[in-house]
């Protein structure tokens, strides 16, 4: 039972550490998180007051990615929200595509979440597209390391909506 109990603390103080001081300050919340599968991390945070909003991605040790730089109300604007729902299941080919999109200089940063009934296929990743040649990177999340949702978006007006799918 003792080294049940240890196991366990050291399973929640390392995820605490992965999704913890680097990835989640503590005047934050995680809205949404995923490992990618080639072991990096992606959150998308917010100030628990609503202050800011801000996307980090890299690996345990290094922060590669944080935008935007400046944590303030302005930050809300640079994100735009989209999603197309069809329900119905199989018979109606229902799907469920969620995306958070922001641009840095000539990059687009897509995350995804997506359901497509057909098939019972779930993804969720992070597309990097380049606006100069429209070259696309699609970086696999691992769905079962997925915390949050980006679907309260629909009902919170926090960040823009936007009309472009993705998939």
């Amino acid at each position: 039972m003792k080294h049940l109990a240890i196991i366990i603390a050291f399973l929640f103080f390392s995820n605490c550490y992965l999704f913890g001081q680097k990835y989640v300050l503590n005047n934050e919340k995680i809205i949404y998180s995923f490992q990618t599968n080639n072991g990096k991390v992606m959150t998308l945070c917010s100030d628990k007051t609503g202050k800011y909003i801000v996307y980090r991605f890299g690996t345990k040790e290094n922060i590669e990615l944080e935008f935007p730089k400046n944590k303030d109300k302005s930050s809300w604007n640079k994100f735009e929200y989209s999603y197309w729902l069809r329900g119905g299941g199989v018979e109606n080919e229902g799907i469920d595509l969620n995306y958070v999109a922001f641009i840095i200089e000539k990059t687009k940063y897509v995350i995804y979440d997506t359901y497509f009934a057909n098939g019972k296929k779930y993804e969720v990743g992070i597309r990097v597209i380049n606006l100069s040649n429209n070259k696309i990177v699609k970086i696999i999340g691992n769905r079962k390391t997925q915390k949050g949702t980006l679907i309260d978006f629909r009902f919170d007006k926090s960040i823009k909506e936007g009309e472009e799918l993705y998939d």
